[in-house]
């Protein structure tokens, strides 16, 4: 059975160093619940509490779970392999400790850090991507995470393709699937991201259904998107105006993407993501909405 949750990422909580500020996880997390949601991603480091028993109390008191928890990793850069360890070690750690055994590890690039794909999010050129040698050590980084946070604490690890970093393109998701080990990399497919950066989340869901553990929900707003690139909107202005739509509201087809999901007997979690910077829009009624766009569609 396909479970449903959300993330702090909807309510401005973000990984990024931004202006604003997002609400407490104490409230975001009863929002979450009221909105008739079961379960949350982890969040940014320090968002929710770091004690495993502290985190297991106030998840379990909403009969919550956590499905994953997002790491990002400059992979492009070797000498930034070690810390990416450490961190996705640390997280692991706690979700093993606060007794969320089967959560995935969402590794990421650093996203936001590259000037140029910063920049031109959703308009990639092939000049703007990593050479063949940053691609090698770009893979070997994400085989290297995911192994250690394996053999250390048996969570498995998806990695989430996302604009303003290095995979974004459906090319470069390929790509990655291909230069990665299928026994230790899944991929965390996020539609909206994925209609963000030019690719098809159907089709990409059709040429990697094996490798996809994990699913972030995501619409995106074409309009939105054409008037970045007319207007040169770097990503975060890009998610300011509203390139993340509500559910429904948007160019993803989820019908058909939940219908494959269930003829193919998906039953892990997924994850709803509307990303708003810190203090923007109305997240609960956003959240509201949906919820009930997913309940409709038979979720």
């Amino acid at each position: 059975m396909i479970k449903v949750a959300n993330a702090p990422c909807s309510w401005g909580a973000l990984e990024f160093d931004l202006e604003g500020q997002s609400k407490g996880y104490a409230e975001v997390l009863t929002e979450m619940k009221t909105s008739g949601y079961v379960g949350t991603e982890l969040g940014d480091w320090g968002f929710m509490p770091t004690d495993p028993q502290e985190l297991q109390k106030v998840i379990s008191e909403k009969g919550f779970w956590i499905p994953g928890a997002f790491v990002p990793v400059a992979l492009a850069k070797e000498e930034a392999h070690s810390g990416g360890v450490e961190k996705a070690l640390q997280v692991a750690k706690l979700l093993v400790e606060a007794g969320f055994e089967d959560a995935f590890i969402v590794l990421a690039d650093e996203n936001g850090s590259i000037p140029s794909r910063t920049q031109n999010a959703g308009r990639i050129e092939e000049e703007m991507g990593l050479s063949t040698e940053e691609w090698s050590v770009f893979a070997k980084g994400a085989n290297r995470i995911a192994k250690e946070v394996k053999e250390k604490y048996g969570l498995r690890t998806v990695f989430h393709h996302h604009c303003a970093g290095y995979v974004e393109t459906e090319e470069e998701i390929d790509l990655l699937m291909e230069m990665t080990d299928p026994d230790l990399l899944g991929l965390c497919l996020d539609m909206g991201h994925c209609m963000f950066g030019g690719g098809d989340p159907v089709r990409v869901l059709k040429n990697h259904y094996k490798r996809i553990w994990h699913v972030h929900f995501k619409d995106y707003d074409p309009k939105i998107g054409e008037k970045s690139s007319l207007k040169q909107w770097d990503y975060f202005e890009s998610v300011k105006q509203g390139v993340f739509c509500k559910l429904g509201e948007g160019a993803v087809d989820f019908a058909t993407i939940i219908e494959m999901l269930q003829n193919n007997g998906y039953a892990g979690w997924i994850v709803v993501e509307q990303d708003v910077l810190p203090g923007m829009g109305s997240p609960l009624l956003c959240a509201e909405h949906n919820r009930k766009y997913l309940q409709n569609l038979g979720l």
